[in-house]
């Protein structure tokens, strides 16, 4: 507890004493924090001297790791930031504040067993070719076997992050824990259970050989694809904490200016980038999830017909079947105007109560969605889109799908991409013929076509036992109904012996009855035994009856 109290305490000291308070308008904040600024006077704006954007950046950059993403996100929202701080942020996603490289080295070193680089690498480069806010890399060349020259790069995991990981994690769920619980709208956003998918994907990154597999099979679902191009992994210079991969030589996506002096086919380039993402999501249920500009370049072979070229593969996503199949219905009903259908999904999906309305849910849909459509991404302000939908969510009690959160996170670095490349880009005409060939090969001929390529090697194994299988399989056939027939048989007789049973059972409640109205009437004795001694011989056939 004193932990996260030292690190609640770091984060508003950190907060104020670059003066974000003064960033976000005072009519936005309740009465109650703005008496609470006015009580940490001791805390106060010491980078008066610097712009807006660049204070946000710094604050965040001495946060650390799980506040550097965070920043990397908002850098590719250039509609929802002012352009002084999307640019300050975009600084983020290459340019965090190196470690020493001798430290670096010592790190290598001690990850690879050895006493110096040298040993395995040529040219080892010091100075960080680029640093971010889990790792940083270096420079070599491999010095041994056929790949012996290779330009390569270094990754190595920050020393001692760990720590600062785990303590605003844990900072994050307490946080959580407290919006799920007083929020009105805090069990709908499940708060808890997306800060957990947040802490899986966070700590995945920390591990290097982790990274080198999600490498190795992006590479293998793009290996002849013109659209993207992966770096080889070196897996025998794998740790935990290293990674060696490929040298590549590209431009960044964010430099558009030595794109367009290239004479990169833009549009193409960003209709690609849009067909990269999903191809991975519904051809692979396997994608980058981090694919924000620090991470993506472009190749500077054949302008006309460009290629990106992908790096840090720490945070993957995947989708299982039936996500994927409602996504895909959810796009086309969506391009296609049919808001009937998008609510029906919803509904059918359990995204959304069943108790909710279809028509006012599929009119809320329409009001949100039918002006973006037929524009280009200039003219498409996606944070008021945002902002409508989430009030529509909140509207109608749509549920907040962990699981999607990785894939709404990189849709958002994608549409982001594509703004700054191409702004006239039609993100939906681009998307649409791609889903609807999606659709035709999982539900078309293609599929069982696809089915029986799939399982022929399986059927074939099986073809030759297929006499005997059968002939078993009659026979537990037969057996089995003999055994229903004896079954059915023994249910008949229990229920005539219940129905005798309970015959009796009537009888005798009946004679005991009648002795009691004979014996208080004063009827003649001789009658009043006859009736008490036929009550005695039905309750003794009952009880036998019972006892067989």
């Amino acid at each position: 507890m004193s932990q996260r109290i030292r690190r609640v305490y770091q984060i508003t000291r950190t907060f104020l004493s670059y003066g974000l308070d003064e960033i976000v308008p005072t009519r936005w904040l309740p009465w109650s924090l703005r008496i609470a600024r006015y009580g940490l006077f001791w805390m106060p704006n010491r980078h008066k001297d610097k712009s807006p954007g660049e204070r946000l950046r710094l604050a965040l950059e001495s946060l650390g790791p799980v506040w550097i993403k965070l920043g990397q996100m908002l850098s590719t929202r250039r509609d929802l930031l002012p352009p002084d701080i999307a640019n300050e942020l975009a600084k983020l996603q290459d340019q965090v504040k190196a470690f020493p490289g001798e430290q670096a080295q010592q790190l290598i070193e001690e990850a690879l067993g050895i006493d110096n680089v040298a040993e395995i690498f040529d040219d080892f480069s010091v100075r960080p070719l680029a640093s971010a806010s889990i790792a940083q890399v270096h420079t070599a060349k491999l010095k041994h076997g056929a790949d012996a020259g290779t330009d390569v790069v270094i990754k190595v995991i920050r020393p001692d992050i760990r720590a600062v990981i785990d303590a605003d994690l844990s900072l994050m769920e307490t946080l959580a824990r407290v919006l799920a619980r007083h929020l009105p709208d805090g069990r709908r956003l499940k708060p808890e259970e997306v800060v957990k998918e947040y802490r899986k994907t966070l700590l995945d990154e920390l591990d290097l050989l982790r990274e080198a597999g999600n490498a190795i099979q992006l590479r293998r679902n793009f290996e002849q694809s013109p659209l993207l191009y992966i770096p080889k992994v070196y897996s025998d210079y794998g740790r935990h904490n290293v990674m060696v991969m490929e040298r590549i030589d590209g431009i960044p996506v964010s430099d558009v200016d030595t794109l367009n002096a290239l004479g990169v086919d833009m549009k193409l380039l960003a209709e690609r980038g849009v067909e990269v993402f999903f191809t991975q999501v519904f051809r692979d249920s396997f994608f980058h999830a981090d694919m924000h500009p620090g991470n993506i370049f472009v190749s500077r072979e054949n302008p006309h017909d460009p290629s990106y070229l992908g790096i840090d593969f720490g945070i993957v996503g995947t989708l299982n079947r039936d996500d994927k199949r409602y996504l895909v219905e959810n796009f086309l009903a969506f391009f296609n105007r049919d808001y009937r259908k998008v609510a029906e999904l919803h509904v059918d999906s359990g995204w959304v109560p069943a108790h909710i309305n279809v028509e006012d849910f599929e009119s809320a849909i329409r009001t949100v969605c039918e002006p973006i459509f037929n524009k280009p991404l200039a003219e498409i302000s996606f944070g008021h889109v945002l902002v409508h939908l989430f009030n529509t969510a909140r509207r109608f009690e749509m549920e907040v799908q962990p699981q999607l959160v990785l894939l709404q996170k990189t849709l958002l670095y994608v549409e982001g991409l594509g703004r700054t490349l191409y702004p006239q880009l039609d993100l939906w005409k681009t998307a649409k013929p791609f889903l609807e060939r999606w659709m035709q090969e999982q539900l078309g001929w293609r599929a069982v076509v696809r089915s029986v390529k799939e399982n022929a090697p399986f059927w074939g194994e099986k073809l030759p036992e297929m006499p005997n299988l059968l002939y078993d399989a009659l026979r537990n056939h037969r057996g089995r109904m003999e055994q229903q027939q004896q079954l059915l048989t023994e249910i008949r007789n229990n229920q005539r012996q219940q129905l005798r049973t309970m015959g009796l059972a009537i009888l005798s409640g009946a004679m005991l009855l009648s002795t009691t109205i004979l014996y208080v009437m004063h009827q003649p004795v001789w009658l009043v035994a006859s009736a008490a001694a036929a009550t005695v011989l039905c309750g003794i056939g009952m009880w036998c009856r019972t006892k067989a």
